[in-house]
């Protein structure tokens, strides 16, 4: 088990210098002078030359990563141009919204999913089991954003049960504040559950054929006390795979729900960086959700080894 935590320790360390370096020459080093692309094509010279000054822009290429990086291990993400406050505050502020989203929208997905995906597995070829494979169908087909403006329509402007956007804040209670979360929660949740429930009931299927599942039901076991006891544990992990990639798409993709429901999330704060080429602020969030999406997967990887202990052995 060390000898496998230590390979993925190694992976994870790897993979974040890789893609810090991926980042900082796409923002910085391939658009020329980021001063000339954040100021525009008719700002004065004293102005660039004010700017560089101030962004440190003056140093090698070398000189700039490494002090980039080495402000990102310390938690200074610089001060945003646009916005003239620190990056790491407006960063904290928008992730209490972010984060909690994801969670909200995994949870959705995995309690919606789980059920639906050994319900089908466990009725193939039935009239259940096509019901929950085209339901499942048009969860893939159906843009989360069109699903997002539609439950607008529906539960914001013709009944009136939730906002239509924005985010009450959490002095305003645990409960207002994840009412203001929940439509967007499950705009992104059903379409991650239709993807999970195909996977769950495909990994089911395989696992029901093996032998070992034979020489369970021959030892006595009901079909629902084998898929319980054996075929669920061995199921997974495809199942965890697609996890991990739902919540670091959750965090790092929820840009279009952001916007369509006017959340000041880190998705929002990325598009109007973008809009605004506040590079510094751009550059920083996207390795933070970088970050997140190597975490992600790293843990993903020790679960495997908790669920599948074969893989602790290997080297």
């Amino acid at each position: 088990m060390l000898h496998y935590l230590l390979k993925r320790l190694a992976s994870l360390g790897l993979s974040l210098v890789v893609a810090s370096l991926v980042i900082f020459l796409t923002l910085e080093v391939v658009p020329g002078d980021p001063a000339a692309y954040m100021l525009g094509i008719n700002a004065q010279e004293d102005t660039l030359a004010a700017l560089r000054e101030e962004l440190g822009l003056n140093g090698s290429v070398v000189e700039r990563y490494l002090s980039w990086v080495g402000g990102l291990l310390v938690g200074d993400f610089g001060t945003s141009y646009t916005y003239r406050t620190s990056v790491a505050e407006m960063i904290g502020e928008r992730l209490w919204i972010s984060l909690p989203l994801a969670l909200y929208a995994l949870a959705l997905s995995t309690l919606i999913a789980f059920p639906a995906g050994i319900w089908a597995a466990s009725r193939r070829g039935s009239a259940a089991d096509v019901g929950v494979m085209g339901i499942t169908q048009l969860g893939v087909a159906i843009p989360n954003f069109w699903f997002a403006m539609l439950m607008v329509l529906i539960f914001a402007i013709n009944l009136r049960w939730f906002s239509a956007g924005g985010f009450v804040g959490w002095n305003a209670g645990l409960g207002a504040a994840l009412k203001s979360l929940t439509l967007p929660a499950v705009a992104l949740a059903l379409p991650q559950a239709s993807i999970l429930a195909r996977v769950m009931r495909s990994s089911l299927l395989d696992t029901l054929s093996e032998d070992f599942m034979r020489t369970a039901r021959a030892k006595g076991l009901s079909r629902g006390q084998a898929l319980r006891r054996h075929a669920l544990r061995n199921a997974l992990i495809p199942v965890l795979t697609i996890i991990g990639m739902q919540f670091s798409f959750l965090l790092a993709g929820a840009i279009i729900i952001e916007n369509v429901f006017f959340l000041p999330g880190l998705g929002r704060l990325v598009f109007q960086s973008i809009s605004a080429r506040d590079l510094i602020v751009v550059e920083s969030v996207v390795m933070l959700l970088v970050f997140a999406v190597i975490v992600v997967n790293f843990l993903v990887d020790l679960t495997y080894a908790i669920v599948d202990p074969r893989l602790r052995g290997r080297r």
